[in-house]
């Protein structure tokens, strides 16, 4: 009988029975789990600004060869080779993170690309077996030299593989998409900006390593969100780049337009950001069900993937739009707010980061892996040459080399008598041995001379980044602009300091029909004045944007708006929001975007009256026409101004005051015309204008103005390549007086303004006008400018950041407009 295998009752055994107090047990318990879920779940590393998901997501698609080259894979296979070596946490959850990186919705530089159905604002992706995946090239940046030492790899979480503790990052993908996650007793939010501002930063901040946040905040304004809109109110902006915390308040981009003949209606085209459609639509049914919000016939979603996001909401006839689209703000998620709370893991701790914290963490690693890539590089190099000065002996020597070998016993006599006769290296000779006959002609030996001089100058070239921190700081700065230049895209999102509201009233025409300004920035934002006095001569390098044009009309009025298309769009005074009188300055903290207003086919350029008693308007276009033309007051809302040919388009138009200006063409090959205004014969509208300025083969007509007296007059040029993506590229900039350049006469090929360096084919911008020149970049803050040269022919000085418009002071722009409309009598 089989003998029991349970213990006999009278049997002694030992027990091991811990006693342990529940409270220390769950302290403990706890302590590890909320410290599992800050270092490895919820929070980004500062340096990569990736969760640990993140980045082995990124490793493994990198590791597996996902190349945004190559074809898509089921995103099934990254994520399944992500949770067994690395990320040992559910499927879901890890596929949903690789959503996230392809959404662009999400991210406003997505580093996945997807096929198939990601989902939307409001509606989840489908399931991982049906959508596909590799790598976006911005991810290939994030993980390019992670081969060659750059960061340090620690073992996964069964050891028996590694994993990057951090990625290179090229990219300071932190700031640039953003981060949000909840971890026991903190959270993080950082909302998502403009890489081609925040490269402008962190080089500034390369050169100027003491730079304060005033400085910082010239490059970045606000954050650049990946669904456009507007961030209303700056101050809790601020407050979140100097503290870490802070909040802002996002509006949906809006304007008003008739859907019907009979009826107007708001068009949303941008929501805030994580505010999906369906999320609006549902709101404004409860509010109008609740008979909370009257005035609202119907709501339509037109959105699709051609013209992107389109929500008409169809408004009643006897309510005002205006006023309905405030409660639509005041009610609903087409305003919201996002609080800013910058969190973030700082050598391994989670700390609270302002604005210039973020950036030189970021900064600080850049420099950690270039200079340890540079390193590996160089160990890399030095070791080749060594091979190479070894077989380099043997090839002088080749007769006595071979002699050797085959008079020695083995390969292990051959190395030592090599070692030992040539004063070689064991690596050396291995090598030598190594070797085939093939490798042993004249034209190897050619060869191997050619590599070991490119090989000493590379390993000098190395050798001075190492031994310079300056140089080295100046190459990741270099690196930084290749990124911004390749990755690059306008900003989206229009920063308002105001609360940007459009005058809105339950009787417009109450409004009194005095005198006003009707002001356009360099953003394309509008807004009116609420009296005739002037606007301000006061210095116009304020905190956002640039008064680029300038008209004098009524509060009741009618002003055209010029367009590349050679167009004019009719709009109302009325609809531009009224600056108040603390905001008279020359900048648009209280504007409107113009495309809120009227839905252009083409770029703005200027703003017109339809004042028959004036001189007219002058247009230039890119292939060198200029036309004076009357500004006609038509029945319709938009009409032609010129007859383009095919191709062409308008750089530029400037209202007239006298008829005597100089009209002013600055060429792509750097060449200036200017010659009477009295040369050009006024046309009609259906004419398409005479020879301007005489172009060169392949080159085209960067700008077009007038200016009244040369004297007082100036020129600003910027060069660069023509290759170069467009808004990233910060060029040479030249300032000189226009006094310099002779008269030309029309339809001439002018006089060289601009000389062009190494790298430099063209003219990126160029402009020409009365007074002292100021710029601005894309986010609308103010660029410095050189100081005035007097040599006519002379190169360009680099500035801190893209310039994205010029212009001069408003006093002479307000000198040049058409005369003032006389007030309309009731």
């Amino acid at each position: 009988m089989a003998r029991s295998s349970k213990p006999a009752p009278d049997e002694d055994f030992e027990e091991h029975i811990l006693d342990t107090d529940v409270g220390d047990e769950m302290r403990t318990s706890f302590l590890e789990y909320a410290y599992s879920v800050i270092y490895s779940r919820a929070l980004p590393d500062a340096r990569d600004g990736l969760k640990p998901v993140q980045r082995r997501l990124l490793y493994t698609m990198d590791d597996m060869g996902l190349r945004s080259d190559r074809g898509h894979v089921k995103s099934a296979r990254p994520v399944g080779e992500s949770m067994g070596r690395f990320h040992p946490h559910g499927d879901s959850s890890i596929y949903d993170a690789l959503v996230r990186l392809v959404q662009p919705w999400s991210l406003r530089l997505p580093l996945a690309d997807g096929h198939g159905n990601f989902g939307s604002q409001d509606d989840p992706p489908a399931a991982m077996r049906y959508t596909e995946i590799r790598m976006h090239a911005a991810a290939e940046a994030m993980t390019a030299s992670i081969t060659e030492d750059t960061v340090d790899f620690r073992p996964n979480y069964d050891g028996r593989e590694l994993e990057p503790s951090v990625l290179p990052a090229a990219l300071p993908n932190l700031l640039v998409n953003g981060a949000s996650g909840i971890a026991v007793g903190m959270a993080t939010n950082i909302a998502p900006h403009n890489l081609i501002e925040v490269v402008q930063a962190l080089r500034h901040l390369i050169t100027n390593p003491r730079a304060d946040l005033d400085d910082l905040m010239r490059f970045i304004p606000g954050p650049d969100l990946p669904t456009g809109g507007k961030i209303v109110g700056l101050e809790g902006v601020r407050d979140a780049y100097a503290t870490g915390n802070g909040s802002f308040r996002m509006r949906a981009s809006t304007r008003i337009e008739n859907v019907t003949p009979r009826k107007k209606g708001i068009i949303v085209t941008e929501l805030p950001y994580n505010v999906g459609p369906e999320k609006v639509i549902e709101a404004i049914k409860k509010l109008v069900q609740a008979k909370k919000l009257q005035g609202i016939s119907d709501i339509t979603n037109l959105t699709d993937r051609h013209k992107g996001l389109h929500l008409v909401i169809e408004i009643k006839n006897g309510f005002i739009p205006e006023s309905i689209l405030e409660q639509l703000f005041k009610s609903t998620p087409m305003e919201s707010s996002f609080g800013i709370n910058a969190v973030a893991l700082v050598d391994g701790q989670p700390r609270t980061l302002g604005l210039k914290q973020l950036l030189e963490v970021y900064l600080d690693h850049r420099i950690d892996v270039v200079r340890r890539r540079t390193t590996f590089r160089r160990g890399k190099a030095a070791d080749r040459l060594h091979l190479l000065d070894g077989l380099m002996l043997a090839l002088v020597d080749i007769d006595e080399v071979i002699q050797l070998i085959r008079g020695s016993d083995n390969r292990t006599d051959a190395r030592e008598r090599l070692m030992s006769v040539f004063d070689l290296s064991e690596i050396q000779a291995t090598y030598i041995l190594d070797l085939t006959l093939g490798r042993l002609t004249k034209y190897d030996r050619i060869e191997v001379e050619k590599e070991i001089a490119e090989l000493r100058r590379t390993i000098d070239e190395l050798d001075a980044i190492l031994g310079d921190e300056q140089l080295l700081r100046t190459v990741v700065g270099d690196e930084l602009a290749e990124m911004a230049q390749t990755f690059g895209t306008p900003r989206r999102t229009v920063l308002l300091e105001s609360s940007g509201q459009t005058a809105t009233s339950a009787a417009p025409l109450e409004v009194a029909d005095d005198p006003c300004w009707a002001l356009l920035s360099a953003t394309g934002l509008l807004a009116r004045t609420t009296d005739a006095s002037p606007v301000g001569d006061v210095d116009r390098r304020v905190k956002h944007d640039t008064i680029v044009s300038a008209v004098r009309t009524t509060a009741r009025g009618e002003i055209g708006v010029v367009t590349t298309s050679g167009r004019v769009r009719r709009i109302s005074v009325l609809d531009l929001p009224a600056l108040p009188p603390t905001a008279q300055s020359p900048n648009l903290q209280g504007g409107v975007p113009l495309s809120e207003i009227a839905d252009l086919d083409a770029a703005p350029l200027a703003l017109m009256t339809f004042d028959d008693h004036g001189p007219g308007i002058a247009l230039g276009t890119r292939q060198g026409t200029v036309k004076r033309v009357k500004p006609d007051r038509l029945g319709r809302d938009e009409w032609e101004l010129i007859a383009l040919a095919d191709g062409d388009s308008v750089v530029g138009a400037k209202a007239l005051s006298t008829g005597d200006e100089e009209l002013v063409f600055v060429t792509s090959d750097a060449q200036l015309l200017y010659f009477s205004a009295s040369l050009v014969r006024p046309q009609g509208r259906s004419g398409g204008g005479v020879a301007g300025v005489k172009l060169a083969a392949g080159q085209s007509a960067v700008f077009f103005g007038a200016v009244s007296a040369v004297g007082d007059a100036h020129v600003v040029t910027v060069a660069g390549s023509s290759s170069a993506l467009p808004g990233t590229q910060v060029g040479t900039v030249k300032v000189s007086p226009m006094a310099i350049y002779p008269p030309k006469g029309r339809a001439t090929g002018g006089v060289r303004c601009h000389r062009l360096l190494k790298g430099e084919d063209q003219l990126l911008l160029a402009w020409a006008g009365d007074g002292a020149p100021m710029a601005c970049a894309t986010s609308g803050t103010a660029v410095d400018l050189p100081e005035p040269s007097d040599r006519r022919d002379g190169s360009g000085v680099p500035v801190g950041q893209p310039i994205a418009a010029v212009a001069g002071p408003l006093a002479t722009q307000i000198g040049v407009t058409a005369a003032p409309a006389e007030p309309v009598q009731d």
